[in-house]
């Protein structure tokens, strides 16, 4: 077998690194019984090599590539240019030559030849580099074909191909091409096959895009395809385009856009016969490579029969891969994330920790936790506490939770029956009711943190001098501590009676004052809410800083997190030193994605909080932080007094007021509680993590592992073995990482089925004014201004009055709260995050809003609607 040359008859899987990733697949498909592949060869990633180091001057340009970003596009564009005429004219070395000719002889020289790229980077589980290099059709004559494998090669270095890689961090040097040289088939239809719905995922439904001519005119966008779904071996829909244009093949060479006559441009391209004999090649072909893929085929004019040729197969890398759960039943899996305000992939050190502090079983897909609630859904009590559940915490997942069951996806059985169907241990089952009553006293809030602080402090004591597989054993015990304080039923009490409280408010001032979300203003302001709290007490660091330009200047300019340390030196520089570390001391265990125990804290990264104290400093005045807390108090106990006096005034008044009087003080007593248990967990999580990164270091030092961070890819089981026995396989920590990357660019679904379809929700809102987007008000009053799109807290650069537009919020975003005017994200709900300190700090606040984030453009005017729950760009 040739080294530089090879047949698709001597090409499998094995070869990728030798023919990329085309050439791979269409070997292994030629070995695939009942697949019929046009014959060909390819030239092979050695030969690419060999021939670029003949010549010195592209190492160099190489060397220049490497060092640009995405944002260089001119020079991006000047080398792509550059590196692309030098390989052009470089000369095949004559052995290579030799070897093409054998091939081209064997199959006919005078044949018409497609000849096609082929990266090693391409059509990968993880990442698609398809259409990034160049392919060449209806090539005539061993010159032609010899010149268009030069320019495939050259086809690596397009602008479009150097900015993807540059984005997915693929080395230039690294990725190699391959050319493909395949017998062209003209068709007289040709299209794209999905072995999965690229839209919406179902691993059930076939895609098929067809028309007439060549692919390339599909592909290319230069005319409208017909679509067919189907399902289990029959059509379940059909689009048939007007197709006015083609491409055809013309018999000397080359291809030309030809009109379509009129009485064909409605005609269906393909037979129903033929759209499901293709379906079953694509199974063939899908059941072959053991995941959807995403299939290029034609079907031959000049065959009788008209045959189906598959002349490429790749994975659908888009599809978001299916919680398992290694069994026939169907399923569906609500994300977690959506419930915990973090849709972002967790490391696995943090998914491993999140398993153990939960109750039940959680599954895992694309670095997210997902819970199957097929077993509720199969209940009618089960489905009314889902219902509910999701109403206050994601109102887009009820929604989709509403079109499954339209849908009879999962039959619902008489609650006599639905345990014995269910019967095992992983069944879903609905949370305990909370006691109904609560002692309306806040000292009941006191000694609840007072226990919390007490047992953190305690816990910061005993860990000490633990260490190996002791502290590793040490933290699972304590985990059992840290459950119990986050499942109190008296904890779970207090804030389940505050958010009855809340709702009862907003029902009850709605049905008898006709005014909507009263509880959001009588939320404002109200004692112990450790979230709301940590951003006003960062206007407290500002303005201590505030009398001392030197530190202010210092600070402007600060580029790493040693400038604590320097501060010193500075007038007013110690007293900012101080009030940084004891705001640390409180504050510094949180971060964004705080769930994730590997995230990076505020006190392993205090330059964090920088920018957010300069804006303080710049756009308040001194003692804002108190002012603001007074004012929301004033306009609370305000609204209260003033709702009292309006029922007061109704039929059974007295008793209306009496009621009304005593929910709002379960409100201002115990709303507040609602986001300690979160502050105590992460609190204890830091406590884990300086600890076990410890233990990383003495890892490092034993060159068991590379650097302290490397234990975040292991799991506390695996970390404990690897701490037992000092050794580790590298290549895991490696794959790992690979994996995590590729778990970034996915976008958890709300919901995802069994089957992989996502499902999502909306919200159908009435008499919206054209070109509002809806979401779910959850904090009231109208406002206007500038809208912030920020998408990384990091990147926050916010003047007093802007509207903040974010994916979703935690509490680490809270400092930015105190100068906002009002909020918009696209997700959440009543209760979660945003919403809350949004009514604490009195802004007007719409969550859930379907892309929000690119529907609405950094820096445009938008007015929120937080009392009706919905957003106009102005």
């Amino acid at each position: 077998m040739s080294f530089y040359v090879l047949s698709f008859q001597d090409i499998d899987k094995t070869k990728l690194m030798v023919v990329g990733g085309k050439g791979a697949n269409l070997g292994e498909l030629c070995r695939t019984p009942g697949i019929l592949v046009p014959d060909g060869f390819c030239i092979s990633t050695e030969a690419f090599k060999r021939t670029l180091s003949e010549t010195s001057s592209i190492n160099e340009l190489l060397d220049q590539l490497s060092l640009l970003k995405v944002e260089n596009r001119s020079k991006i564009a000047e080398l792509s240019s550059e590196i692309r005429s030098r390989i052009e004219g470089l000369a095949i070395p004559q052995d290579i030559y030799e070897e093409i000719t054998v091939f081209l002889s064997k199959l006919g020289e005078e044949n018409a030849y497609a000849v096609r790229s082929s990266a090693t980077a391409e059509d990968l589980p993880t990442a698609s580099f398809a259409g990034q290099q160049d392919t060449y059709l209806n090539i005539i004559g061993k010159e032609a074909i010899l010149k268009h494998i030069s320019k495939c090669w050259a086809s690596l270095f397009t602008e479009r191909a150097i900015t993807y890689r540059i984005q997915n961090g693929f080395d230039h040097r690294k990725v190699h091409l391959a050319v493909v040289v395949q017998k062209m088939v003209f068709p007289q239809v040709a299209g794209i096959l999905f072995t999965a719905d690229p839209v919406t995922g179902n691993r059930k439904v076939s895609s098929i895009d067809a028309g007439f001519g060549l692919g390339e005119a599909l592909v290319s966008g230069l005319v409208n395809a017909d679509i067919y779904k189907l399902q289990s071996g029959e059509i379940i829909d059909k689009k048939v385009s007007t197709k006015k244009l083609a491409i055809y093949a013309l018999r000397d060479g080359g291809t030309k856009e030809q009109e379509t006559p009129p009485e064909q441009q409605n005609k269906q391209a393909l037979t129903d016969e033929q759209i499901l004999q293709l379906e079953r090649i694509g199974r063939k072909v899908e059941e072959h490579f053991g995941c959807p893929q995403d299939i290029e085929w034609c079907l031959a004019e000049d065959t009788s029969i008209g045959e189906f040729f598959i002349v490429q197969s790749r994975p659908i890398t888009t599809l978001y891969p299916i919680p398992e759960a290694n069994d026939d039943e169907k399923h569906v899996y609500l994300s977690v994330g959506h419930q915990q305000m973090m849709t972002d992939p967790l490391k696995p050190l943090g998914m491993s920790l999140k398993e153990l502090i939960s109750f039940g079983r959680w599954f895992k897909a694309g670095g997210r936790f997902f819970v199957d609630v097929a077993p509720m859904l199969a209940s009618p009590d089960g489905r009314k506490v889902l219902l509910n559940n999701m109403k206050q915490l994601e109102p887009l997942t009820k929604d989709a939770i509403m079109t499954i069951i339209e849908r009879d996806f999962i039959k619902c059985l008489p609650n006599d029956k639905t345990e014995q169907s269910s019967g095992n241990s992983d069944k879903v089952k609905p949370p305990a009711e909370p006691q109904a009553q609560i002692e309306n006293n806040p000292l009941i809030v006191a000694d609840l943190i007072s226990k919390s602080q007490t047992s953190i402090e305690e816990l910061k004591q005993n860990i000490l001098g633990k260490s190996g597989t002791n502290l590793i054993d040490f933290i699972l015990e304590d985990i059992q501590e840290l459950k119990r304080i986050l499942f109190d039923p008296q904890s779970t009490a207090v804030f389940t009676a505050a958010i009855n409280a809340s709702l009862w408010i907003n029902e009850k001032m709605n049905e008898w004052l006709g005014e909507k979300n009263a509880a959001d203003i009588l939320s404002q302001s109200v004692p112990n809410n450790i979230t709301s709290e940590m951003g006003l007490a960062l206007m407290d660091v500002a303005d201590v800083i505030r009398p001392y330009p030197e530190v202010i200047d210092y600070l402007l300019n600060v580029k790493d997190d040693n400038f604590l340390e320097e501060l010193v030196q500075l007038d007013g520089g110690r007293v900012t030193q101080e009030a940084i570390l004891s705001y640390l001391d409180k504050y510094g265990m949180r971060c964004s994605g705080e769930i994730d125990i590997t995230r990076t804290r505020w006190s392993e990264k205090p330059i964090t909080l920088i920018p957010m104290i300069l804006s303080n400093i710049k756009n308040f005045e001194p003692n804002a932080g108190n002012r603001k807390f007074e004012q929301g108090r004033r306009v609370a106990l305000e609204k209260e007094q003033e709702l009292l006096e309006r029922l007061n005034k109704l039929p059974d008044g007295e008793e209306k007021v009496k009621e009304t009087k005593r929910m709002i003080d379960l409100i201002r007593n115990f709303i507040g509680y609602r986001e300690y248990p979160k502050y105590g967990m992460v609190s204890r999580y830091f406590v884990y993590k300086q600890a076990l990164l410890k233990e990383a270091d003495r890892l490092v030092q034993t060159n068991v592992i590379q650097e302290k961070e490397d234990i975040y890819y292991l799991t506390f089981e695996e970390l404990r073995e690897v701490i037992a026995t000092n050794k580790l396989d590298s290549h895991i920590i490696y794959k790992r990482k690979e994996e995590y990357k590729s778990f970034e660019k996915l976008t958890p679904p709300r919901v995802i089925t069994s089957e992989g379809e996502k499902i999502s929700g909306e919200y159908k809102q009435e008499n919206l004014p054209a070109g509002a987007m809806p979401g779910l008000p959850v904090s009231s009053g109208v406002i206007e201004g500038r809208a912030r799109v920020i998408l990384s807290m990091e990147d926050a650069n916010l003047e007093d009055g802007d509207i903040l537009v974010t994916t979703f919020t935690d509490p680490s975003w809270t400092p930015l709260f105190v100068s906002l005017k009002g909020l918009v994200t696209e997700i959440g709900g009543l209760m979660t995050h945003g919403a809350v300190i949004a009514r604490e700090y009195g802004l007007p606040a719409v969550v859930g809003v379907e892309n929000a984030t690119k529907l609405i453009k950094d820096g445009q005017r938008i007015r929120v609607h937080g009392t009706e729950g919905y957003v106009e760009i102005l």
